[in-house]
């Protein structure tokens, strides 16, 4: 059994941001380097192998917004306030956690997002635009119907109201469009090979010298595939 196949079995109504991760690693999106940890002991091995700063944040399937909960930790730059870090986490969470993640930290100032959604008239459906913390805010968003074309997606990165953050930006390099593009690709791609998965969030993603990398993904299931 696949991932979705392990989640949908187990009850599962989304996968964690780990598993969510994992699973458009498979489709070829680029995704931060990262580990789950269990323990104090844990986070300090898996911050040190991926080394810091690093980002910790709580882990489970239920926690879907973990911002609005508080259970992101920013910018840990040594194993002590890693150590610290994973104390807080633990003791802020009301349902116990099991685990964290321990995630590389891209202090990358630009934040986009992607996603899939099934529509029910017009079936699964490609979404790009501004991402971040501000994104219902600003709602720079453009749509197509899948499958995409390579054109198809190209023409949805010029299509967003603040496409110049696409360009060269306080000395970092552009995005690679092409790179961008493989991304909104991949997402079509899996619109049409997963009928299980109903909604897909991909926010931020940044850029790693113009590289777009996925931070934060949740893949939700649909109870009734359209």
């Amino acid at each position: 059994m696949n991932i979705i196949e392990n989640a949908i079995a187990r009850g599962a109504e989304n996968l964690n941001e780990y598993e969510s991760k994992r699973f458009l690693a498979t489709y070829g999106i680029p995704i931060t380097r990262e580990a789950i940890a269990r323990s104090e002991e844990e986070v300090a091995a898996k911050a040190s192998e991926i080394g810091y700063p690093v980002v910790l944040k709580g882990s489970d399937e239920a926690l879907r917004h973990k911002t609005d909960l508080n259970l992101i930790a920013l910018n840990l730059k040594d194993e002590k306030s890693a150590r610290r870090a994973y104390h807080q986490l633990v003791s802020r969470s009301k349902a116990k956690l099991k685990e964290v993640l321990v995630q590389e930290m891209i202090e990358e100032l630009r934040e986009l997002m992607v996603g899939l959604y099934r529509d029910p008239q017009f079936g699964p459906c490609v979404m790009f635009g501004l991402g971040g913390i501000f994104t219902e805010i600003v709602e720079d968003i453009v749509f197509r119907v899948a499958p995409l074309t390579r054109k198809d997606a190209m023409e949805m990165l010029a299509e967003i109201k603040g496409e110049k953050i696409l360009e060269s930006f306080r000395g970092n390099p552009p995005i690679d469009r092409d790179k961008m593009t493989d991304i909104l690709l991949a997402l079509s791609q899996i619109g049409k090979e997963q009928p299980a998965i109903r909604e897909i969030d991909v926010n931020p993603i940044k850029l790693v010298n113009g590289k777009p990398v996925a931070v934060d993904a949740l893949v939700i299931f649909s109870s009734d595939p359209l």
